[in-house]
Parts: C-alpha cells; sequence; structure tokens
C-alpha cells in the first residue's frame, strides 16, 4: 500500500455531497464495479488507454448497495430541482434505464426512457412513456465521461416538447472538464455522486491498491491525455 496521501477532488462540495461521494465509493469498490490495472491498461473504443474501468451496470444485481444509492440520488436531485420542480424522470438507453425507473419510484414521478435514435418503425418515437408539452425532465444515465450521449438525449427531449435543466448520474469521471462545458452551453446542469477522484481515495483508503498503483492512476486522473499518448507510444 502507497503511502502518499490522496488529494481530494473536487473541494467545493457539501459536507453531505462528500459523504455521499465517499459511499458511492466504497459501495463501487465492494461490487467490484471499478477496477485498477495501470500495468496493463484498458483500452476504450477511442483508442485511448486507462489504468481505470468503471461499469455501473453491475449494480443492478446488488439491491442493497442500489437502494442506497438511489436514496443518495434523490437527496442529492431534490436539493438541486426541488421537491417540486420535476414533472418525469427520463432514462438513457440503455443503461440509464433501470437507475432512471428506481428514481423515478423514490421521487413519486412519472417515468420515460429515451433511445439514442429514433426506433425506425411504427410511430418512429425516439422516447418511449408520455411526455407532455412543458414537462420539466430529468435525464438519468449510469456514467458520464466525455458527454456525448448526455447532448443527443437532451436534444431529444427537447424536441418533444419537453423542458430539461439537470442530468443525474452516479459516477462522472471528473477528468475530462469539457463535460461541463457542453452540457453547461445547453442549460445543463450535471448532478453525479462521485468521480474517479473520490474512488481512487477511497482505495487508497482501504488498502486496495498494490505498491505503485495510486501513483499509476493519480498520474492518469490528472492529465489522462498524456498518460494515453505515453503509453500508447511505449507499446509501439
Amino acid at each position: 500500500m502507497s503511502k502518499t496521501q490522496p488529494k481530494a477532488h473536487p473541494d467545493h462540495r457539501s459536507a453531505t455531497e462528500t459523504d455521499a461521494a465517499e459511499i458511492t465509493a466504497r459501495i463501487l469498490l465492494e461490487t467490484d464495479s471499478v477496477l485498477f490495472r495501470p500495468e496493463d491498461p484498458f483500452t476504450f473504443t477511442s483508442g485511448r488507454k486507462s489504468p481505470v474501468y468503471i461499469d455501473c451496470r453491475r449494480l443492478i444485481s446488488f439491491p442493497r448497495a442500489r437502494t442506497k444509492l438511489m436514496e443518495l440520488g434523490a437527496e442529492l436531485i431534490e436539493r438541486n430541482a426541488g421537491y417540486e420542480g420535476l414533472d418525469a424522470i427520463a432514462g438513457g438507453e440503455t443503461a440509464g434505464i433501470p437507475f432512471a425507473a428506481w428514481i423515478a419510484d423514490r421521487l413519486s414521478l412519472p417515468m420515460l426512457y429515451v433511445r439514442k435514435q429514433p426506433k425506425g418503425f411504427g410511430r418512429n418515437a425516439q422516447i418511449e412513456g408520455e411526455l407532455k408539452d412543458g414537462s420539466r425532465i430529468l435525464l438519468v444515465e449510469d456514467l458520464a465521461s466525455e458527454g456525448t450521449s448526455k447532448l443527443n438525449f437532451v436534444r431529444a427531449i427537447r424536441q418533444a416538447g419537453g423542458t430539461i435543466d439537470y442530468a443525474f448520474v452516479i459516477f462522472n469521471y471528473g477528468i475530462f472538464p469539457q463535460i461541463e462545458t457542453s452540457l453547461a452551453a445547453e442549460g445543463i446542469t450535471l448532478l453525479a455522486l462521485a468521480t474517479w477522484w473520490d474512488v481512487a481515495a477511497m482505495a487508497e483508503r482501504l488498502g486496495r491498491f498494490q505498491p505503485g498503483q495510486y501513483e499509476a492512476v493519480r498520474s492518469f486522473l490528472e492529465d489522462p491525455e498524456a498518460w494515453s499518448k505515453a503509453r500508447a507510444t511505449a507499446r509501439r
């Protein structure tokens, strides 16, 4: 275990949000939803190399863990959107759908889901469920990395007559500032329970890293582009 003290990111959150981030990070570790492999990096579809990997879809198989996460998510949503500030919850296809259902149930709101593209037959619908003109919608997905899918879903909701100011995810990578910028440009506030910084700090605290792993992960989190390019070059 490394003795390096992890840096807390971000430091602008309230005590309640910090507690939620720590609980979320621990759940992700306990359910093996996050993996650290700096010695043999993962390769994403973009070609980017990464020492970290997350699979929030695993959470659907852990009832106690997902119940706690939905409780924390509902509290975060209410603190930001208000108690009567939403009319429906929309899940993004496909990973966001189960989480949207649980959030909608917890907030006693109707649920919809948004396809990545129109169905292609029948009604050619991109949104399933009843969306009334002017309805205030919150988008739910499992995680956010660079934000491309979020923008697609947001635009589909607006095109269908809904209004949307918030998106919620369990996990935001927290290392790609462009997602905050691109969503803010569309008037969307991204709400997230935890980031890679939270998970890395919790893993370090719990002794989950092998010697040298935390330093490699931290190096990636501080500059993912440079870390990825260095590994890609080294393997040529």
